[in-house]
């Protein structure tokens, strides 16, 4: 009983962090304009993402483009959203690993070992789709928080945490709690 309790739980937590995953890769709030120096009157609010900068002017007119070549690109950008979309996709697979596992773990009397299959492949996918996601992240508010407190960047360049980082960093933490829970399930 106390394993399909964990179950469920752990498919709730891997669907939030699913979607959590898809919504961080598709914002364009990775970095977001920091006003430094005393500067109260603001216009203009940029936001940058893995697809696309957006201006934000006033809070009323909101202008994004995509980035035009990939090929100018800087390698981490690249780097990250490589990993975003290959998180994303294991995401989506871990999910329906985890529906079949749990579907089939009251049918699991008659085949043990298939239900055991689909459990630890569901939290195994889990922990790496975390990890996956937690990767770029980090590595992006790490390096903001870096160049925040560079004196030699110039304010106009100095960027704050944006809104998909912590939708990130929330969906990794879901996503690797649904992958210890599957886990422990199969431990059990």
């Amino acid at each position: 009983m106390a394993c399909c309790v964990l179950q469920i739980t752990g498919l709730i937590f891997g669907g939030v962090g699913m979607v959590g995953t898809l919504a961080a890769t598709a914002m364009p709030q990775w970095r977001v304009s920091a006003y430094v120096d005393g500067n109260i009157v603001v216009f203009e609010t940029i936001w940058e993402g893995l697809w696309m900068d957006c201006i934000s002017q006033l809070g009323i007119r909101l202008q994004c483009k995509f980035y035009d070549s990939v090929l100018a690109l800087p390698p981490p950008l690249e780097a990250f959203r490589a990993l975003m979309c290959v998180a994303v996709g294991l995401s989506i697979a871990s999910f329906l690993m985890a529906i079949a596992g749990v579907k089939y773990s009251q049918r699991g009397k008659e085949a043990p070992q298939g239900v055991s299959i689909f459990i630890l492949a569901a939290g195994a996918a889990f922990l790496l789709t975390g990890t996956l996601v937690l990767i770029p992240v980090s590595w992006t508010g790490g390096s903001i928080v870096r160049d925040f407190y560079d004196p030699e960047v110039p304010a106009p360049l100095k960027r704050e945490l944006g809104a998909a980082l912590f939708v990130g960093w929330g969906s990794a933490a879901l996503l690797l709690a649904a992958g210890a829970m599957y886990c422990h399930c199969w431990c059990r």
